[in-house]
């Protein structure tokens, strides 16, 4: 089978994941609406092409946090990967690693940050932190992924209770016995002995703080010396408070549609978030990216960087670490197509000039 797009990538996916996994992947809140409009919002925005340019070379390179990157693509962090591929998410470290892009390792996998780092010890990697209520469990995943080279902290503030996702509900979604939330093993068994009640996807339920507050940046500050980046942002209020609290970047994000369904789509929230930082941090963005040329209207949007999640999955599914080199690949590809037809030779040269938005 010959994969030349991320929708083919998703469609053998779907074809070859039981049922309930994919679902758990796919799955969005409530209705759906957000996880769907995140991709239904790029659709709106028209490409202003310039010509004669001379593209004959083109260069995709840039850098986040002073780290050069091959593009600016990047891999979103997405739980659970030895669901899609049995070494998971050492084989999605593997492909970042080998194509230079940045990848964001979540909590919640199942490959532990120890793995993770001997699978790709070269590898550009930060990590994505939840506030549990226990502060001593996020203290201490700090410690470790600082001591193993991670290069930031990237906070995940959208989530004080986990999103109703129907399908997960009616699937009763667990993960299988033989597969654990590694950064946590050993940590919770003691809770889990005798436990029948729901737990949150492989942990106990009510572990994550629902009283985070911007409070909570100075104590994270005070933990390390790692940037940290937020994740869930979606207004211009709470960039300018980010800001404020002296975070050094900011990722425009509504969890893939996964938490409150309604809100708005990541690309739509993004030109508001960029005019109000104003150059102060930098401005990344996930949800919806399927196409190079996505990633063109991102970055004219103001975007530093784009991250991926669930095409990621996908080429999991497809072949471990080829499938998400292929992935990245045709996203990366597309991108430089996109980016030569639009009359761009490099990043500095795309800009907000190049994007109108139209009604569909």
């Amino acid at each position: 089978m010959s994969l030349i797009c991320l929708a083919d990538y998703e469609a053998y996916a779907k074809d070859n994941l039981p049922k309930a996994t994919w679902e758990y992947y796919a799955a969005g809140a409530d209705d759906c609406c957000t996880r769907d409009d995140n991709l239904l919002a790029f659709k709106r925005i028209r490409l202003r092409p310039r010509m004669l340019r001379d593209v004959s070379v083109t260069d995709t390179r840039t850098a986040i946090l002073g780290t050069e990157i091959s593009c600016p693509i990047g891999i979103a962090p997405t739980a659970f990967h030895c669901l899609a591929w049995p070494d998971g998410e050492m084989s999605t470290a593997r492909a970042a690693e080998t194509l230079n892009v940045c990848y964001v390792a979540s909590t919640y996998s199942t490959c532990s940050v120890e793995e993770i780092v001997t699978a790709a010890p070269d590898g550009f990697r930060w990590f994505q932190l939840y506030i549990y209520r226990d502060r001593k469990l996020s203290e201490q995943l700090v410690r470790r992924v600082e001591a193993l080279g991670f290069k930031a902290l990237v906070l995940t503030v959208d989530v004080p209770y986990t999103g109703k996702r129907r399908s997960d509900i009616r699937n009763n979604f667990r993960l299988p016995p033989h597969l654990k939330v590694k950064n946590f093993e050993g940590v919770f068994e003691l809770f889990l002995q005798g436990h029948c009640g729901p737990d949150n996807y492989g942990v106990p339920a009510n572990t994550l703080d629902p009283s985070i507050s911007w409070r909570d940046i100075h104590w994270l500050r005070s933990l390390t010396r790692l940037p940290i980046i937020i994740k869930g942002i979606l207004t211009k209020e709470d960039a300018e408070l980010a800001v404020e609290h002296g975070v050094q970047g900011i990722v425009v994000s509504n969890h893939g549609g996964r938490q409150l369904d309604g809100e708005l789509a990541t690309i739509d929230a993004l030109s508001e978030i960029v005019d109000a930082v104003q150059g102060r941090i930098e401005v990344y963005i996930d949800g919806g990216i399927r196409t190079g040329s996505d990633v063109l209207k991102a970055l004219a949007l103001g975007a530093k960087c784009v991250f991926i999640g669930r095409p990621i999955v996908w080429g999991l599914a497809y072949k471990g670490e080829e499938g998400v080199r292929g992935v990245l690949q045709i996203l990366t590809d597309e991108f430089r197509l996109s980016m030569a037809l639009s009359g761009c030779r490099n990043i500095s040269e795309i800009n907000r000039n190049l994007v109108q938005f139209s009604r569909l």
